[in-house]
């Protein structure tokens, strides 16, 4: 079975995403390392790390990430704001080193007033300086696929293909595919050749290995639009078939799967907790043999 989680406020103490997980059912989680509208964060407290460390080991949430500052262009043509984006993505992985997290999630950029090659070339030239000033550390960045809105990369599957094929150390990096975003782009999924289809182009362009994590959102847009609105599972232009072929695919059985819908609640129940078990409903249990 995947392990579900959801992207969850570090309000009050990391260690409250972790707890706020646990108690909605979630086997994992994911958030921010500092506030995604800043460049810089103050940096982490003996007691923060220590605390975080101990909710996850005291729940059982395996493989938490974080999600990267939105401010972050690595594939910007603006050398300062590329170079404070280089900066920034480095403190981003010391940060998620230290809480002991499986992966940084990140936008692979947008080339602006450049071009396509360009923009790519510059990421690839970004994350090289970034590995190599966190030399050592376990944590990895996911590249995560796009809507493509603007000048947005990585709404191809071969755009995010050429980056890992051109980084110097590519096995320190993995992919998050989210659902809406693949959709928004043009890659269809909801009847089953369709969904085998885009996993067979996302293998010949990236390979399936490569996935470390998935985003479930549902897409308040239509197929092709290249805008990216998340909306509640089952509740969007995707429907409800696409994530019972994800979530039954066996290649992401121990995959983590982030729910990055709406919080809050509808009628008494947490939205989180509405989306779960929506999700686990899809899951089709294997018979045992007599």
């Amino acid at each position: 079975m995947p392990l579900f989680g959801s992207h969850l406020s570090i309000a009050g103490g990391y260690y409250k995403a972790v707890d706020a997980a646990a108690e909605l059912g979630l086997q994992t989680v994911q958030l921010f390392t500092k506030n995604n509208n800043q460049w810089k964060g103050k940096p982490l407290a003996d007691d923060d790390i220590r605390r975080f460390r101990d909710a996850v080991e005291r729940t059982g949430i395996l493989r938490p990430c974080a999600h990267n500052s939105y401010l972050i262009n690595l594939a910007s043509p603006d050398d300062t704001l590329w170079q404070k984006s280089v900066d920034a993505l480095v403190d981003e992985l010391q940060r998620a080193e230290l809480l002991g997290l499986a992966g940084v999630v990140m936008h692979p950029g947008s080339f602006v007033a450049s071009s396509e090659s360009e923009g790519q070339q510059r990421i690839v030239k970004g994350l090289d300086e970034a590995h190599q000033r966190t030399t050592g550390l376990q944590c990895q960045y996911w590249l995560e696929t796009t809507a493509g809105q603007g000048s947005c990369l990585g709404h191809r599957f071969e755009q995010i293909g050429y980056v890992l094929n051109e980084v110097r150390e590519s096995d320190r990096l993995g992919v998050c595919v989210d659902s809406c975003h693949i959709f928004a782009a043009g890659y269809p999924l909801q009847t089953k050749s369709e969904y085998a289809a885009t996993m067979d182009e996302f293998d010949r362009s990236i390979g399936i290995q490569r996935i470390r994590a998935w985003h479930l959102n549902d897409s308040k847009k239509a197929f092709g639009s290249r805008v990216d609105r998340h909306e509640h599972i089952g509740e969007g232009f995707l429907g409800i078939e696409p994530f019972r072929h994800i979530v039954n695919d066996p290649r992401f059985a121990e995959i983590p799967m982030y729910l990055e819908t709406e919080k809050g609640e509808r009628d008494g129940v947490n939205l989180d907790a509405m989306n779960l078990a929506t999700l686990q409903g899809l899951i089709v249990k294997k018979r045992k043999q007599k």
